[in-house]
């Protein structure tokens, strides 16, 4: 067992208990974050070495106060994952004020709330990696896409400020940019889903892999941004 300890953001059934998972098989104490308790209690009961915090990653208040438990509970941050994100969509004219709002403070403010205290804790050991789980949307926004996309394009950005300042310090930070359906039922039972073959959705136990991946890599070789997406996704 190793005494190192991965903060996980946006766990929920999909890449958040995945992720989760694949850190605690290699012997990860694992901070799991999200908004509610319940799931939290049910994978506390599948994960090893795993425990829940019930954290609102738009509130600075919310952020640090989990942070500190994590920290008091678990130890020191080395991994941090944000995989929390907004998935709100609308055009440009009936996208409001307060979605846009909310989608930045979720993707953007909640990263460098969370970035920065994960940050504090790595440069005392000499070293950590930060993963950000991002989309497609960060490159390019669609019509129907605009709070989630401008607030993807906005982490992907400060992934990248933070990857710059940071990696010189001994610190990895790298983006995936998830392009296309995650395999988890809420997807499967949507209309636009229903009929795609198996081999169209990403399996979250893979992303997972690449995440762990990404987390091990020599500093001779980082990467700082990951394509995932099935073979069949137009890109």
């Amino acid at each position: 067992m190793t005494n190192k300890v991965c903060m996980v953001t946006g766990v929920g059934e999909g890449n958040g208990r995945s992720i989760s998972n694949r850190f605690s098989r290699e012997g990860y104490r694992v901070a799991m974050l999200a908004r509610t308790r319940e799931r939290l209690d049910q994978f506390e009961k599948e994960i090893d070495g795993a425990k829940g915090y019930v954290c609102d990653v738009t509130d600075a208040d919310s952020m640090s106060s989990t942070v500190n438990a994590v920290r008091d509970e678990l130890g020191p941050i080395d991994v941090f994952v944000h995989n929390a994100g907004s998935g709100m969509w609308a055009d440009f004219q009936n996208t409001t004020a307060e979605q846009m709002e909310t989608a930045w403070r979720i993707n953007t403010m909640g990263l460098f709330v969370l970035g920065q205290a994960a940050v504090e804790d790595m440069l005392k050991s000499g070293g950590g990696s930060i993963v950000v789980v991002g989309a497609t949307s960060a490159l390019r926004g669609g019509a129907n896409f605009t709070p989630f996309a401008a607030a993807k394009a906005a982490q992907r950005s400060l992934a990248q400020s933070m990857a710059r300042g940071l990696g010189p310090k001994g610190i990895h930070v790298s983006y995936v940019v998830v392009d296309g359906m995650i395999d988890i039922p809420r997807i499967r039972e949507m209309d636009w889903a229903k009929d795609a073959p198996d081999d169209a959705f990403l399996r979250p136990d893979e992303i997972a892999d690449a995440i762990w991946y990404l987390s091990e890599q020599p500093r001779s070789t980082w990467t700082f941004e990951l394509d995932l997406r099935p073979y069949r996704e137009n890109w």
